[in-house]
């Protein structure tokens, strides 16, 4: 049985979005929280790809930036190797923050304009202690090598890149720390399609050879159908289901989950009915009373707009929905 590297539990980040106090005063209003994660678990195996699916707003980068430690969770903990981040302090975090990196979604955004490439791939071995003087250098141009690129771009700036190059490069830097777990935060949807493809099958190889785990973030479910061990489905904050990767595409349980696939294009053209993704997630500022999908959902009944699900066992993993828990019980 593989063993579990990270685990998130309870999980949960509150953002307080409230006017000044003199406005509130004076117009009398109460101070306003946006729920952006609630009461989130999963865990991820040592050498997998955890996947967490959803649309924009559904929570999925804020769940990433909490797990590196870039945002404080409101309630819940991260658990990471059998070590509690939260409260993990000075040498004890700086030794724990060298086992993981992030890679963005923006690669030109997270690069610095300014600095050569050589630079940025060598900041992490500096700022961790690794290596010195001429071994930085051997290893940035290894890295460079590895990605797919050549020693020699360790000279250039980030603008004399493309794309899918500087995605490259984030990724050697990425490594540079020597990580365990990566997580990357739609680490493709900048990119042409093609170039996609080359990414995705980069990160692969380099996982079966690093022996790397992955938290992959992505609203595509094609790309994560191809990179994924397991999926967590987001929904306005909340895990609605997980499963095994196969296992999701060919029975999704939650209504939302089989909405999210019916919106991936039917390349095979099986001729199967689909139902098209309707309405828009609400606002989190002022979400729907009891399970949050109710007012998008084909199987919404009396008591979905006053309860909250519960999660229950499915025959490919979990989810939480009042229509299977009502079926489970007939």
């Amino acid at each position: 049985m593989a063993e579990p590297l990270l685990q998130v539990q309870g999980l949960g980040r509150r953002f307080d979005i409230s006017r000044p106090w003199l406005n509130r005063v004076l117009e009398r209003q109460d101070r306003q929280f946006l729920t952006a994660v609630a009461d989130v678990d999963f865990t991820i195996n040592r050498g997998e790809t955890y996947a967490l699916v959803g649309e924009s707003g559904s929570g999925k980068s804020t769940i990433a930036k909490m797990v590196v430690g870039l945002l404080p969770p409101t309630s819940g903990r991260i658990v990471f190797d059998g070590q509690v981040m939260a409260g993990t302090e000075g040498a004890s975090m700086r030794a724990l923050r060298r086992r993981f990196q992030m890679i963005f979604q923006d690669p030109f955004a997270s690069l610095n304009p300014r600095w050569r490439v050589g630079e940025i791939i060598a900041e992490p071995i500096h700022r961790f202690g690794l290596l010195r003087g001429s071994a930085v250098t051997n290893r940035v141009g290894e890295l460079l090598e590895t990605v797919g690129l050549s020693a020699q771009d360790a000279e250039k700036y980030p603008h004399e890149f493309s794309g899918g190059q500087r995605q490259r490069i984030a990724i050697a830097r990425a490594l540079s720390s020597k990580p365990e777990f990566i997580v990357c935060d739609e680490p493709t949807s900048a990119l042409d399609v093609s170039v996609q493809a080359q990414i995705l099958n980069l990160m692969r190889d380099l996982q079966d050879e690093l022996g790397l785990t992955y938290l992959f973030i992505s609203h595509d479910l094609s790309v994560v159908r191809h990179m994924a061990n397991r999926i967590g489905v987001l929904y306005l904050g909340r895990l609605v289901e997980e499963a095994e990767g196969k296992a999701l595409f060919r029975a999704a349980h939650h209504p939302y989950t089989r909405m999210l696939l019916d919106a991936v294009p039917d390349l095979a053209l099986s001729g199967r009915r689909r139902q098209p993704v309707e309405g828009e997630i609400p606002n989190p500022i002022d979400p729907p009373p009891g399970c949050s999908f109710h007012p998008r959902c084909p199987l919404v009944m009396d008591r979905c707009r006053t309860g909250t699900p519960p999660v229950i066992a499915t025959q490919t993993g979990r989810a939480a929905c009042h229509a299977l828990t009502l079926a489970a019980d007939v």
